[in-house]
């Protein structure tokens, strides 16, 4: 039975879980959650009524959280790329790059989106300057961090590539990776001309006019 993903291509996290299934190949259908699609939409909320998304279903299994998503996938639906790698020493620290991307990156633009999605200019102005303060730390940790790398961890691409993908494309949307960060900059460079993650760029493309805080020209 193939695979069934429910979430949305504009989506940070569904693009995380989407980049995991294109690295492999994997065989998939994508069940686009909105207006447009009510019968997916009331079946995701079914499954998980929490109300995130993305969602995989593998046959009469759900299976929720991205992480655990494309953990889930190596195990059950293992492909020629290894997004966690075999040694426990090696597999820890792309957990754990994984979820720096996810809590210090991804999260941060989130809290931007959200301060925005109020209607509040004052809300927004909070929101996007605790979001661009947040994002400088961040930035200033992974110039250093990523040195040397060519991928998160290594030699390797990992989860911690799948989550990092989405994460820092929308974060240089809300705060401009700057010049003194020409690592970090390659990087997402790097990360943003992997085959994978520009099918989802431009699966995404569509639906720009989403992002509340105008989406820029570039990417």
């Amino acid at each position: 039975m193939t695979l069934a993903l429910y979430g949305h291509r504009f989506s940070s996290y569904t693009q995380k879980v989407v980049i995991a299934l294109y690295e492999n190949g994997t065989p998939f259908e994508f069940r686009g959650i909105g207006a447009e699609s009510p019968g997916h939409t009331a079946e995701w909320l079914r499954r998980w009524p929490i109300g995130q998304f993305p969602l995989l279903v593998d046959g009469d299994r759900s299976v929720v959280e991205t992480s655990i998503i494309i953990e889930y996938l190596q195990s059950h639906h293992p492909g020629p790329v290894r997004l966690l790698p075999a040694d426990p020493a090696r597999a820890l620290e792309v957990r754990f790059l994984d979820r720096f991307f996810d809590l210090h990156v991804m999260n941060r633009v989130q809290h931007a989106v959200g301060g925005a999605l109020t209607g509040d200019p004052v809300k927004r102005q909070e929101a996007v300057a605790f979001a661009e303060q947040k994002l400088e730390v961040a930035y200033a940790w992974l110039e250093t961090t990523l040195a040397g790398r060519a991928w998160a961890t290594g030699e390797d691409f990992t989860l911690a590539d799948c989550a990092a993908a989405p994460a820092l494309f929308y974060a240089d949307w809300v705060h401009r990776i700057a010049e003194r960060y020409p690592v970090l900059a390659a990087y997402r460079a790097r990360l943003l001309a992997r085959s994978s993650m520009a099918r989802a760029i431009e699966e995404a493309r569509p639906y720009r006019a989403l992002f509340p805080l105008g989406a820029p020209e570039r990417d």
